[in-house]
């Protein structure tokens, strides 16, 4: 699959804005104590993929009833569905200049029928675009990090209407905003949760 840019401008994958906020203390401050431990831009991109995977709680799969949707509240909170977690890793990415999108794919929900958008990133490194999924892992799901060949959590099956979303945005989707926003808590975000872009 190709994978497109929304924005041709590369430096709008760079940029902070009220959700991916890594000009924020608490994101500048994690940010700093993962790139000591890095001798370059791919292990530290490696070890903030595996911080935000492991280190903050997917909130549908910890029972946790708060919603945070802002890069520096998740970090804090050390919470979060999908989306959240790929604001999270976008910010981390991008203050240490690491070209970073969100990205999107059409699954089919786990309960209930009907689908639902799960959230990714993906990493600008050697000229290319590779996404990369810091939901949590659990039993079934095996998220890597990865340039070479994609170790998500979910592969998208097309004979269950399932679709990977080849847009690359700078900013997230504003549906998804809406949903992370305007939810009272975590089992309300869930019935609320966009089934598309």
């Amino acid at each position: 699959m190709e994978l497109i840019q929304e924005n041709p401008d590369l430096s709008a994958y760079l940029a902070a804005d009220e959700v991916i906020d890594h000009g924020h203390p608490t994101v500048r401050a994690t940010a700093a104590r993962l790139a000591r431990n890095a001798e370059d831009s791919y292990a530290y991109a490696r070890m903030a993929f595996e911080f935000v995977r492991d280190a903050i709680s997917h909130s549908q799969d910890a029972e946790d009833p708060r919603v945070t949707w802002r890069a520096s509240d998740v970090i804090e909170q050390r919470t979060g569905i999908c989306y959240a977690k790929a604001h999270a890793l976008a910010a981390l990415l991008r203050a240490q200049d690491i070209p970073t999108a969100l990205c999107y794919q059409r699954l089919a929900r786990d309960e209930g029928g009907g689908h639902v958008l799960h959230g990714l990133v993906a990493v600008r490194f050697h000229g290319a675009w590779h996404r990369q999924d810091p939901r949590g892992n659990k039993p079934g799901v095996d998220a890597r990090f990865s340039l070479d060949g994609e170790r998500l959590a979910f592969r998208a099956d097309a004979e269950a209407g399932e679709w990977d979303c080849p847009g690359l945005y700078a900013s997230p989707h504003p549906g998804v905003l809406e949903a992370l926003r305007t939810a009272s808590d975590r089992p309300g975000l869930w019935e609320g949760l966009p089934a598309t872009l």
